[in-house]
């Protein structure tokens, strides 16, 4: 998941008072990725300071926290920040903070815009390579597909591995199987979404083959209209092609959703049993990037 879009329309009005409840739940109505682009960069605009930062991580924390969440991986766009042209080293040393004692194991996803360039994805992999051992497991790059193929990235996902950090792109979000392909030649470790690689049987069966698991975000999917309706998402045809999946949410505030609830519906429209909802939980532990206390 992304930090900042686990920013509920409350705590976005508590940040900025010139905000209403109500605007903000307007901000996050959309019906394409376009609009959800505009209504993530809408709501970090919001984020001013290492102590808003801090706030928000807080209360995403309490929220893992009620649903019995043990271990999370979150994305922190340290893109974002350099495009605010705020001290990242402050702000990552802030949500590190409130991540200590907070009842959940917390590492960190630094990720880069991809439309934003090569140069910039190299600026934030070394930002990420200077908290290697500070929380920081993964290096990714998210953003607009068509307008940064990961092709581009060769450089910072070299020094992101060369310093031992994961790397986790986006692909097959927006873009079909050739981004995806371009994802594991680039030796993802993880893909995000990726669920667009069962148009290609051929790649399905690689990814089955290498086991890199996709971070499948159904209601995230619906939201941005890269599938057509729930029922279309092929979550049910990658698991039962062996495709390693983890479900996630990816801006849970911003897509009105939660594990808990991702878990539920994988379970009513695409009939998982319950041993199967068990096996997509261990799933995500066997594929963290860090042993997991709480597996």
């Amino acid at each position: 998941m992304h930090l900042e879009g686990s920013i509920e329309p409350e705590t976005l009005a508590e940040l900025d008072p010139g905000v209403s409840v109500d605007e903000a739940r307007a901000r996050y109505a959309f019906h394409d990725f376009a609009g959800f682009l505009e209504a993530f960069k809408w709501a970090v605009l919001r984020l001013r300071s290492p102590r808003d930062y801090a706030l928000v991580a807080a209360r995403l924390f309490e929220r893992l926290r009620e649903q019995n969440v043990r271990y999370a991986e979150i994305t922190l766009s340290a893109g974002v920040i350099l495009w605010k042209k705020q001290d990242f080293g402050a702000i990552y040393d802030a949500v590190a903070a409130a991540s200590r004692g907070c009842g959940v194991e917390i590492y960190w996803v630094i990720d880069a815009i991809r439309h934003f360039g090569p140069d910039h994805a190299l600026e934030v992999a070394r930002l990420a390579v200077e908290r290697a051992g500070d929380g920081v497991v993964a290096f990714g790059v998210g953003g607009d597909e068509s307008r940064g193929p990961v092709e581009w990235f060769t450089e910072a996902f070299s020094l992101a591995r060369r310093h031992g950090l994961k790397l986790v792109p986006h692909a097959g979000e927006t873009a079909g199987p050739a981004s995806v392909w371009a994802a594991l030649h680039a030796g993802a470790d993880r893909i995000g979404h990726g669920f667009r690689a069962i148009e290609d049987p051929s790649l399905v069966a690689e990814l089955a083959r290498r086991a890199v698991p996709l971070e499948i975000c159904i209601s995230s999917n619906v939201a941005t209209g890269a599938v057509s309706a729930i029922e279309a998402h092929p979550v049910r045809r990658l698991y039962e092609a062996g495709v390693p999946v983890v479900l996630s949410t990816d801006d849970p505030a911003i897509f009105r959703t939660s594990i808990s609830r991702e878990f539920e519906l994988a379970e009513r429209v695409f009939g998982f049993s319950r041993a199967e909802l068990a096996e997509l939980a261990r799933a995500a532990f066997r594929h963290a990037f860090r042993p997991c206390l709480g597996q």
